[in-house]
């Protein structure tokens, strides 16, 4: 990590030559605009959907489910993850032309975060129903108000180094989409990571910059995941999606009718005096399912989604070990602190490696420790070894099985 002229840090990328489908493409370097224009560098007739859910029990208690990790600042600037994704996003869109669909109890919150973004293009689910849901209504409503366009699915949560290079594949992915292809961009790995999902690609399309999807991989083992780097044949799924939102609701109602049929009911419904009667009626009825199981997977399969490559310094804050490499990847030995505000709130004294998130109003002290988090809060003290930052998780869940639902 490198500290820009304005104090900020910022992630180093790995270079260009690394692009895994061959040497990088000259499309990557031109400007790409669909349908042939563009409006102050927006992309005319392209739509984006930023779906901000979830409550991130991966860095609880850090993150809660008043409070989610995308709402906070944890890249060392004062931008949220949210407000960051925003800023990325915008010059790619119209201010019409760009969604957020959250959970009821946050669309406060990202409103008031998102001061410039209209009302209106806050869409506010009455419950959790995971990606499928979120995303779904989101092309199901623009398809009514623009048919046929282009919408990309970026999460509310992720870090991006290099917002130039990242516009640069999403107009890549924008062409492929434009051509009627379920596409994502898939990120160039750079070592063998088991906390991410893989993508198989296959032989190139018409633009050497796509590949055709043979699959979709889970999370694999370490030996699996040092086999997929080894073989240049894989990238880590980021969740990008692109597509027109006719192509999506079709491959929707061919996969998953149940779910097609309430989405729509509900568009339809949207600008009428029933919109909320019939928003709680469908929306309660929809399975929770992530969009990759309800259609990419079985796209892919059938030979419907393809991808690119993206090197832009793609980082998922998904666990507080990941956090600590995000702080301060390029001295390792040395102890990761997010800034909370009370740079006197941390003594580690012969600790390494360590990730202290202070913000219980106390001292945070630390002796002859290495590789451990702690995690301070009003509420909540957490203390565990870093190789053990995805289970977590775990202690969300034994909490909601205790009951003691006012610490999650």
């Amino acid at each position: 990590m490198s500290r820009g002229n304005d104090g900020r840090q910022q992630l180093l990328t790995s270079p260009a030559d690394r692009f895994p489908l061959g040497s990088t493409p000259a499309i990557l370097s031109a400007p790409y605009c669909l349908r042939g224009a563009c409006q102050n560098g927006a992309v005319r007739n392209f739509h984006v959907v930023i779906p901000a859910g979830g409550s991130g029990t991966r860095l609880w208690p850090l993150s809660r489910a008043a409070n989610p990790k995308f709402l906070q600042p944890l890249t060392g600037t004062t931008r949220s993850l949210l407000q960051s994704t925003y800023d990325r996003l915008r010059p790619l869109v119209t201010e019409d032309r760009l969604m957020v669909v959250t959970g009821a109890g946050h669309a406060a919150a990202v409103a008031r975060q998102l001061d410039e973004l209209p009302v209106e293009q806050i869409i506010a689910e009455p419950s959790p129903r995971d990606s499928c849901g979120a995303i779904g209504l989101a092309a199901a409503l623009i398809e009514k108000r623009d048919p046929g366009a282009v919408m990309g699915s970026f999460a509310a949560d992720h870090v991006i180094a290099e917002p130039e290079r990242f516009a640069d594949s999403v107009r890549v992915a924008i062409e492929g989409a434009a051509a009627g292809q379920l596409m994502t961009i898939g990120i160039t790995p750079t070592h063998a990571e088991t906390g991410y999902g893989y993508i198989h690609f296959g032989e190139p399309t018409d633009n050497p910059a796509i590949r055709q999807v043979l699959e979709f991989k889970e999370k694999p083992p370490r030996p699996t995941a040092q086999a997929y780097l080894d073989s240049g044949e894989y990238l880590w799924n980021a969740s990008m999606f692109l597509w027109r939102t006719d192509v999506l609701l079709d491959e929707l109602k061919r996969q998953r009718p149940d779910i097609h049929a309430r989405l729509l009911t509900i568009a339809e419904h949207w600008d009428t005096p029933e919109r909320d009667e019939v928003l709680a009626l469908e929306w309660t009825a929809l399975p929770k399912v992530a969009i990759e199981y309800a259609v990419v997977e079985g796209s892919a399969a059938a030979g419907k989604v393809a991808v690119t490559a993206g090197d832009f310094g793609w980082f998922d804050v998904g666990d507080f070990d990941a956090l600590g490499q995000l702080l301060r990847p390029d001295t390792p030995d040395s102890v990761a602190i997010l800034d909370t505000g009370d740079h006197q709130s941390v003594l580690s004294s012969e600790s390494e490696r360590m990730v202290i998130v202070p913000g219980g109003g106390r001292l945070v002290a630390t002796l002859g420790l290495s590789d451990i988090i702690v995690v301070d809060t009003p509420d909540v003290v957490l203390v565990c070894p870093r190789n053990r930052a995805q289970g977590v998780k775990q202690l969300v869940e034994e909490l909601r099985n205790r009951g003691q639902t006012q610490y999650i």
